[in-house]
């Protein structure tokens, strides 16, 4: 067998050229941007020939290349004695108008895909070219594997960070809206997920509260059917749910198919969960779902920490009996807002012959009408406005970017609700007292001119609205 000169500088140029491919795809660390060198060096090389691609996992969609996933059938037993076998497969016939070849791409550890080559008006595929095409995927697969390493370690370092920065903002001492709000961000943006939703279980477990953070979605009550099923899950287990393609009973007919849940479990006790959602049914890949338990595992005793923290505020903030906020918090509100509106009111109320009530029916009865004025406070004032126990029988209102006008409408809507609806009936005396930033005003007024009014309020009557400009005008 004679080896010509020009034969040995032919393959000498051929393997010059396979050394300079496998560089560039050894120097590619980019999984997507290597698949679609592979195309082009091929398209390079053999221009006639057709190629395509059919990837045993992690399939890459694009629109542009001939990329498919293997699928294990009848029809595909060439593809798949390639794959298996980690050999190069041939398919050619005299009768048949091309020759193909099937070469595996592998690397020492694993078997990726299988790269299909079709050579029209062939009937064998030469020789001299599948071993080049042969050496190219072998290279390709070792340089897929490279990438695949790389992007997976990217992919721990970045899960790692999310894990840590979560972490960081639940103890970090910051509000729980802000934090949850955060942490909420942070997940949309890893999982890509469409709905966020954080819940506490009540002390019963038998309701699941809303926390911060949480998407709007979560508040409506579309989303009840989403909370109810998952709630019942953890109610029977503990085990985290990653749900491909949601069934749920009928006639309900689900909206978001791809459902992550895991449990915040401290002390071996279920305290409540997060949910992860999206429309498309087998959206979240598995990995997904263990980085979602592992952040929500390492963040379990931070969250508890920060709701227990929110709590201890509330607490601070709240009286006791009432459930109205304390004075100090009413003082800070009052001064922050002088500092950024334009004019507020504010309404002093004292239940009228409080001692005598306390006297004839005792403290119990004493403690249930303050618990009686307080709700119908509530019930009469925005979410904005604050409500507050000032001290003893008296309570306060303050209502931001609210008029002297609106404010004595709002006062005598309580005056009459206390004097309809309390049980042993009672009435109450109110001053109201107004504010407005070209005045330059100061709080302690405020306060002072309010007490006049109510001072007076009481001295001419009792049961009655009196306001701030002119103790001697009663409404």
């Amino acid at each position: 067998y004679v080896v010509s000169k020009g034969d040995l500088l032919l393959d000498t140029e051929k393997y010059k050229k396979l050394f300079q491919i496998s560089e560039k795809f050894h120097s590619t660390l980019n999984v997507d941007d290597l698949l679609g060198e592979i195309f082009v060096t091929l398209k390079e090389i053999f221009p006639n020939y057709s190629y395509s691609l059919l990837l045993a996992q992690d399939a890459y969609h694009h629109s542009d290349l001939p990329i498919m996933d293997l699928e294990y059938d009848s029809e595909n037993m060439i593809v798949i004695n390639a794959y298996e076998s980690g050999e190069i497969q041939f398919e050619s016939s005299d009768a048949s108008e091309h020759a193909a070849l099937y070469a595996p791409l592998k690397s020492n550890s694993k078997i990726y895909g299988v790269l299909q080559v079709i050579a029209p008006e062939m009937t064998k595929f030469p020789a001299d070219e599948a071993e080049f095409i042969r050496s190219l995927s072998e290279s390709a697969g070792s340089a897929l594997e490279n990438a695949k390493l790389h992007q997976q370690a990217q992919k721990t370092i970045s899960d790692l960070q999310l894990i840590n920065k979560a972490s960081y903002q639940l103890n970090s001492n910051q509000p729980l809206v802000e934090t949850m709000t955060i942490m909420s961000e942070q997940i949309k943006s890893s999982f890509d997920a469409q709905e966020v939703g954080f819940f506490l279980f009540t002390r019963d477990q038998l309701t699941a509260k809303v926390l911060p953070g949480s998407t709007a979605f979560f508040l409506t009550q579309q989303a009840q059917i989403y909370i109810d099923y998952v709630k019942g899950k953890f109610q029977q287990s503990n085990e985290p749910l990653f749900i491909g393609d949601l069934n749920l009973p009928q006639p309900l007919s689900p909206v978001f198919h791809s459902v992550m849940a895991v449990p915040v479990v401290v002390s071996k006790k279920l305290k409540g969960f997060s949910i992860i959602m999206h429309r498309d049914p087998y959206f979240f890949p598995f990995e997904a779902f263990k980085l979602l338990q592992s952040l929500v595992y390492h963040s379990s005793l931070a969250l508890t920490n920060a709701l227990l923290r929110a709590e201890l505020e509330k607490l601070v903030t709240t009286d006791h009996l009432t459930k109205l906020h304390s004075r100090k918090f009413l003082d800070e509100k009052i001064q922050q807002s002088m500092k950024k509106d334009e004019e507020g009111s504010f309404i002093l109320i004292d239940i009228d012959n409080f001692k005598e009530i306390n006297d004839t029916y005792g403290h119990q009865i004493g403690d249930l009408i303050l618990v009686q004025v307080a709700n119908l406070i509530k019930s009469s004032i925005r979410e904005s406005d604050i409500g507050a126990r000032w001290g003893g029988e008296e309570l306060a209102i303050y209502l931001p970017r609210v008029s002297l006008e609106t404010g004595v409408v709002i006062a005598q809507r309580i005056l009459h609700k206390v004097s309809e609806c309390s049980d042993p009936h009672i009435t109450v005396s109110c001053g109201v007292s107004y504010w407005k930033k070209e005045r330059n005003d100061t709080y302690q007024y405020l306060f002072k001119r309010a007490d006049e009014a109510l001072y007076r309020a009481k001295e001419t009557g009792k049961n009655k609205v009196v306001i701030q400009e002119d103790a001697s005008m009663v409404c």
